[in-house]
């Protein structure tokens, strides 16, 4: 199955009236942080279904559907690429990550990012060292920096917090709204398994954080210590 078949089947499950709603929940106006992206209007389950079908396209066919302008088609690759690495030897994994971060232009949405990084950069980088995640933490690009705290759910879910709680410090100061949303996300993530973990940061940082991150991070909180860590009484 080709790149050309794979466009010509999503484009027969496409559908205006889904596409019109992505367009606008992706963001995809002038200025906005999705801007230009196109969408057919196919629901990422459906993606995975046919995703699951393909069982012999190559590197580069995958690569060319990443760089594609097609929104379900960028997440149709990523899906071929999360099978393939879950499947991966050693070497196969290390290029599947190389080449993942070689064009992180292209996966430049949120969902691209959240539904990819913890399961091809985290995992890649579970033994081994995480200074490529602190590099990602200083780039320009928005996805870039998403893609470092977001890659630390895979250690988060292994009981590992510590990368996740030193990449958050580093992106308190971001000026991005889906920085402080995955940032806030993490932090209620390590709160859930180890919630001294998240408090013993918070109570460092939580009068200097974004207000969003702040909220993300204490969503589960009981009622009471929520209100203590908004009104900065804690």
């Amino acid at each position: 199955m080709i790149a050309k078949e794979i466009h010509s089947r999503l484009e027969k499950l496409a559908d205006k009236q889904t596409a019109k709603f992505l367009q606008k929940f992706f963001k995809t106006g002038p200025g906005q942080y999705g801007e230009g992206d196109i969408f057919l209007g196919i629901r990422v389950p459906v993606v995975r279904k046919l995703a699951d079908q393909c069982k012999a396209l190559s590197e580069r066919e995958t690569l060319s559907l990443l760089r594609s302008p097609i929104h379900e088609a960028r997440l149709f690759s990523l899906l071929v690429f999360l099978r393939s690495f879950s499947k991966a030897d050693e070497a196969a994994k290390k290029q599947i990550y190389r080449l993942y971060l070689d064009n992180t232009k292209y996966i430049n949405n949120w969902d691209l990012v959240d539904i990819s990084a913890p399961h091809i950069v985290g995992a890649f980088l579970m033994a081994k060292s995480k200074i490529p995640l602190y590099t990602l933490a200083k780039s320009a690009s928005l996805w870039e920096r998403r893609v470092s705290i977001m890659s630390t759910f895979y250690f988060i879910r292994h009981n590992q917090f510590s990368e996740t709680l030193k990449i958050a410090k580093l992106l308190l100061a971001d000026e991005q709204d889906l920085i402080h949303k995955a940032v806030g996300w993490m932090l209620r993530e390590v709160g859930k398994r180890d919630v001294e973990s998240e408090e013993k940061f918070l109570r460092i940082h939580y009068t200097g954080m974004p207000r969003t991150m702040l909220r993300y991070a204490i969503e589960k909180f009981p009622e009471t210590k929520r209100r203590k860590y908004l009104e900065g009484n804690i």
